[in-house]
C-alpha cells in the first residue's frame, strides 16, 4: 500500500479571521474519489511553565464552543508564518507575565489530524521571571499556581481535559523523569 491520497479539487467554503474550511475531492490508492472537509488553522503553542519549586502555572478562561471554563496551561495560536518559539515566548510573557531562562522543545502535537491542519508545538520553560501579563483586550483569564504532581494527578483523573494541556503536562513529567535519570 501507498497510504497517499491525491487532491484533485479543492473548494473553499468559509474563510474566517482563525480557520479556512475547504471541501476537497481527493483520489484513493485504489482511484475512488472520496470527499474530504479540512479545516485549515494556522497552528499554537502551549508552554509548561516550571518554577524552581517544582510549582506551574495554568489558567482557567470561558471556552465559548463547550460554554465552560476550561483550565489549561498558557497557550495561543502561531500568528501568519510566525516562528513557534517566539510565539512560545509571546504568550507566555501575555497570559502569565512570564520570561524563561531557559525554553525547551517538548516536540509538536497533531491536534485533530483526521479533519485539521493544525499543530500545536509544546515547550517547557524554566528559569522564570515576572514583568506582569499583557493580555490581549479579549482575553480574559485567571491565572493558577499548583504543584506540578498535583497538575499531573489531575490530568490522569481526567479533571484537565484539554489535549494540548494534557499532551505536554505528561511529555513535560517524562522529560524531567528522563533528566533526573530515573
Amino acid at each position: 500500500m501507498k497510504l497517499f491520497e491525491e487532491t484533485v479539487d479543492s473548494k473553499v467554503l468559509f474563510r474566517g479571521r482563525i480557520i479556512t474550511l475547504h471541501e476537497d475531492t481527493a483520489r484513493l490508492e485504489n482511484g475512488a474519489l472520496v470527499s474530504r472537509e479540512v479545516v485549515e488553522h494556522p497552528g499554537g503553542v502551549c508552554v509548561l511553565a516550571l518554577e524552581d519549586d517544582g510549582s506551574v502555572y495554568t489558567v482557567r478562561q470561558w471556552r465559548y464552543p463547550f460554554a465552560q471554563v476550561t483550565e489549561e496551561l498558557p497557550a495561543g495560536k502561531l500568528d501568519g508564518p510566525e516562528d513557534h518559539r517566539l510565539a512560545g515566548l509571546r504568550e507566555l510573557h501575555e497570559e502569565i507575565g512570564a520570561k524563561p531562562g531557559e525554553f525547551i522543545y517538548l516536540g509538536k502535537l497533531l491536534s485533530s489530524p483526521g479533519f485539521s491542519s493544525e499543530v500545536i508545538h509544546m515547550y517547557l520553560a524554566r528559569g522564570l521571571t515576572f514583568t506582569g501579563q499583557e493580555l490581549d483586550e479579549d482575553e480574559f483569564l485567571d491565572v493558577v499556581r499548583q504543584p506540578f504532581s498535583t497538575l499531573v494527578e489531575r490530568v490522569m483523573a481526567g479533571e484537565i481535559t484539554d489535549a494540548k494541556t494534557v499532551a505536554c503536562v505528561l511529555k513535560g513529567a517524562e522529560f524531567l523523569r528522563r533528566e533526573r535519570g530515573q
